[in-house]
Order: C-alpha cells, then sequence, then structure tokens
C-alpha cells in the first residue's frame, strides 16, 4: 500500500478543524445520552459550537487551497453526524413525553435526520453553483434556537423540571418534519454562500453558546425570559430570511428569463 494513501498524509488542516467538530457532535451525543434537560442543555450548546467549525474548515480549505476529494467526504459525513442526526436524537429526548405521542415525535426527528443526510448526499453530486433545499447549518441553527426558546421559558417559570408549553410539544414533530422537507425541496434555491449568510452566523451563531451557559448558570427568571425572547425571535428572523431570500432569488431569475426570450 503506497504511504500516500495513509489518513495522515490525506488530512489536510482544515481537515482536522472538521474531525473537531465531529468530535464535538459526538460529545455532545453523549451528554443528551444522560437525559436531563441541563445535560441535553449542554448538547443544544455544543452543536452551536460546530456552527462555527463548519464555517472555518471551508473558509481554511479556500484561503489555503486545499479543497480535496478526502475533505469533501468527511465534510458530508460530519455534517450529517453534527446537523443532522445529533439535533434529531436532541429534539427527541428534550421533547418525549412518555406517551403515545412520542412516536409521533420520533417520525419527526427521522425525517429531519434523514432530510439532511439526502441534501448532502445530493450536494456531492451536482455541480450547479449555490444551494438547493435550506442547507443543513441553517435548518440546525433553527433546532437550537426553537429548543432553548422553550428551554429558556421553563426555566423563567420555575427550572429545569418545568414542563415546556403545551404547544410545543404538538409543534416539535412537525416543526421537524417541515425542516427535513426544507433541506430536500427544490423549491427553495440559495446562491453561493456570501457575505450575508457569514454575517448572519457570525453574528446568531455564538449567542447560542453564550447564552446556552448562562442557561447552565440558572439565571433569574427576568434574564430567562428576556432570552427566551430573544431565541424567539431569532427563529422568525432566520425563517423569514430563508423565505425572502428564496422568494427574491426565484423573482431575479423569472426576470432574466423574461429579458431573455425578449
Amino acid at each position: 500500500m503506497s504511504d500516500k494513501s495513509t489518513i495522515p498524509r490525506l488530512l489536510k488542516l482544515k481537515d482536522y478543524v472538521t474531525l473537531l467538530g465531529t468530535t464535538i457532535g459526538i460529545i455532545a451525543l453523549i451528554c443528551g445520552s444522560f437525559g436531563h434537560r441541563d445535560a441535553i442543555s449542554l448538547g443544544f450548546f455544543l452543536i452551536s459550537i460546530t456552527l462555527g467549525t463548519d464555517l472555518i474548515d471551508g473558509y481554511i480549505a479556500r484561503k489555503t487551497k486545499t479543497v480535496n476529494e478526502m475533505g469533501k467526504e468527511l465534510d458530508s459525513l460530519s455534517d450529517s453526524l453534527t446537523f443532522g442526526i445529533v439535533p434529531a436524537i436532541l429534539s427527541f429526548l428534550a421533547f418525549k413525553t412518555g406517551t403515545f405521542y412520542d412516536f409521533i415525535l420520533g417520525i419527526g426527528c427521522v425525517c429531519f435526520a434523514l432530510g439532511a443526510i439526502l441534501r448532502l448526499a445530493r450536494f456531492n453530486i451536482l455541480a450547479n453553483p449555490g444551494y438547493t433545499g435550506v442547507p443543513t447549518p441553517v435548518s440546525c441553527l433553527l433546532v437550537i434556537n426553537f429548543f432553548y426558546t422553550n428551554y429558556f421559558y421553563a426555566l423563567a417559570n420555575g427550572g429545569w423540571s418545568v414542563p415546556f408549553l403545551d404547544i410545543a410539544y404538538y409543534v416539535a414533530p412537525f416543526f421537524l418534519i417541515t425542516l427535513g422537507w426544507l433541506n430536500i425541496t427544490t423549491y427553495i434555491k440559495f446562491s453561493e454562500k456570501g457575505k450575508v449568510v457569514y454575517v448572519m452566523f457570525i453574528i446568531l451563531a455564538p449567542l447560542a453558546p453564550i447564552f446556552g451557559i448562562t442557561g447552565i448558570l440558572n439565571p433569574s427568571p427576568i434574564v430567562a425570559i428576556t432570552i427566551s425572547i430573544v431565541f424567539l425571535s431569532f427563529l422568525i428572523l432566520i425563517f423569514g430570511w430563508v423565505a425572502t431570500h428564496s422568494f427574491i432569488l426565484s423573482l431575479l431569475k423569472k426576470k432574466k428569463n423574461g429579458n431573455e426570450k425578449e
């Protein structure tokens, strides 16, 4: 066997950043396995960090011009875990009720995970620039915001053992199914990752771990309800960005096609 096929020779600097994100994702899953809400919160907190590693490895790859096939495969496998499987399992642990309704929640979690995996697989085989469907880091960020909206609401009303709002348990499976569909739909298209995406993640992504630490410290009710409202605002903002951004691109495409026909 050639020495060139050994793992150390195949990996570049940005691949080690990707593996760091994968490691954090596995640790997040282990945290969630304890089943306590504070441990689940820690799991979501760790997943929010992997949003940063995902941006960094891509940035390093472009700056150092070290895009390689090994890295592409590794990146997709890592994203499948950190942005698909782990958020799905953490969501099930966070919103399960111990009733038959957990079966529906399980379906939602599976749909979310499969949507992320299928989207990443399709992305690898398409040569078209840009993105078809909502990128998995965005759908993962939506799940994180949904969880922390409810998590801090519960903290504001008494602590970790206080149930979430009843509506949250009923909405969760359909929210996850919707995100899974948004991952694979062809009705939503994004241009190539630009400054807007980076600015959004640079501003929003760090706030999740910051507020996650605040949640572990068990803040006062006023602080907790304020943070809950902030996460709800982020949730609405990101959904609005997805809808508006894709709608604008669709209009521009139609206008361009119309001009070409003329």
